[in-house]
């Protein structure tokens, strides 16, 4: 459930927030973490079975480029190259996790090497294993950021913390610090200026571990 000591907003209340202030200008990117091994799933990569017609990874990547973020990049790791044909037309940019089987900390610690440079105001973070998001969700999101309703913002469902997770450049530090097979949990839980996002798309909460997880999706 929603942590009593977290603010939760809604629709309306961004809304409303967004016609007290003056939202802010921000540039956001958007990162797929893709570089798992699935270890879960068998001896496929998860990321490349498919959900109606066209693998994961395609469609948890397609949720940010519809978001129309500044950019969109997908971090890889396990089967690089198999998962970047898969990406073939997508408008993201890939980049390769040589410590991918550190886990999932590294492919954070990429993600803002990569973007980290005083351009990029917050980046939002989207698993690849999450094919049903909804791509409005991540305009919640940055709504919510433009609305200056907090700087490390999580999406919800039914008051259930999922994702894609939002942080502002301020938490890129706390980011990078983070080791293990572990992503931004740790740091915003941590923030005091965390909020979630009600955002009304039970997608936030669907992940694809194993194949029984894909098969409630068909």
């Amino acid at each position: 459930m929603i942590p009593d000591d977290f603010p939760c907003y809604g629709a309306d209340a961004i809304a409303d927030a967004l016609e007290r202030t003056d939202p802010l200008e921000s540039t956001i990117v958007g990162v797929v973490l893709a570089g798992g091994t699935s270890s879960r799933f068998g001896s496929a990569n998860k990321l490349l079975a498919e959900l109606d017609g066209e693998p994961l990874i395609r469609h948890a990547s397609r949720t940010l480029v519809d978001a129309a973020l500044s950019e969109v990049i997908v971090i890889l790791g396990y089967e690089a190259e198999a998962v970047r044909t898969a990406l073939s037309g997508v408008n993201a940019r890939t980049i390769s996790n040589p410590s991918y089987e550190e886990g999932l900390s590294t492919s954070v610690e990429a993600a803002i090497r990569a973007v980290g440079t005083p351009e990029t105001d917050a980046v939002v973070f989207l698993p690849g294993d999450m094919p049903t998001v909804d791509s409005s969700t991540v305009q919640l999101l940055v709504d919510a950021y433009r609305a200056e309703l907090g700087t490390a913002l999580a999406a919800a469902y039914d008051g259930h913390r999922g994702n894609p997770v939002l942080f502002d450049r301020s938490h890129f530090d706390a980011l990078l610090d983070v080791t293990g097979d572990v992503g931004g949990l740790p740091v915003l839980a941590e923030s005091d200026d965390s909020a979630l996002i009600e955002t009304g798309d039970p997608g936030v909460l669907v992940d694809i571990d194993t194949i029984t997880d894909l098969r409630h999706q068909e």
